[in-house]
C-alpha cells in the first residue's frame, strides 16, 4: 500500500466539511478574517469555498421562518425609513397601504410584484398566506 505524500495539488490549508458546531464556529472565524479578500485571489477563493460550506450547514441544521408578507413590509419599511405614503405610492394610495399594514386588506398579484420590485422583498415571503385581522 503506498502511502500519500504532501504534493503541490493539495492546498496549505485542508478544507474539510462542516459536522458539528465547532467546526461551524471555526469557519465563521475564518470567513469573518478574510471578508476583506479581493476577488481572484487565492484568499477569495478560501472565502467563497467556506461561505458555501457554512450555508450548506446552516440550511441542514437551522429553520430560519421566512417573516409574514406585513413584517416583511414593515421591516423593509422602518430600514429605508419609507412612510405609509411611500409605501402608497407602490399600493395605489395611503389608505391603500394603511389597510394593508394593519392587515384588513390582503395584498394582490398585482402588489406582490411591485412591493418584489420596488423594495427587494422575495416574491415567495409576499405571496404567503396571512390572516387578516
Amino acid at each position: 500500500m503506498q502511502k500519500f505524500i504532501h504534493s503541490e495539488i493539495l492546498p496549505k490549508e485542508i478544507i474539510k466539511p462542516i459536522r458539528n458546531e465547532a467546526d461551524y464556529d471555526a469557519a465563521l472565524s475564518k470567513i469573518e478574517k478574510l471578508m476583506d479578500a479581493v476577488p481572484g485571489t487565492p484568499e477569495y477563493d478560501l472565502l467563497e469555498v467556506l461561505s458555501l460550506l457554512v450555508e450548506k450547514y446552516e440550511d441542514d441544521h437551522y429553520v430560519f421562518d421566512l417573516p409574514t408578507p406585513i413584517e416583511a413590509i414593515k421591516y423593509v419599511m422602518e430600514e429605508e425609513n419609507l412612510s405609509p405614503t411611500d409605501l402608497g405610492k407602490i399600493v395605489g394610495g395611503k389608505s391603500m397601504a394603511s389597510l394593508i399594514l394593519n392587515k384588513k386588506r390582503k395584498l394582490s398579484l398585482n402588489m406582490i410584484r411591485k412591493l418584489s420590485h420596488e423594495l427587494k422583498i422575495p416574491e415567495k415571503v409576499l405571496v404567503q398566506d396571512y390572516e387578516l385581522a
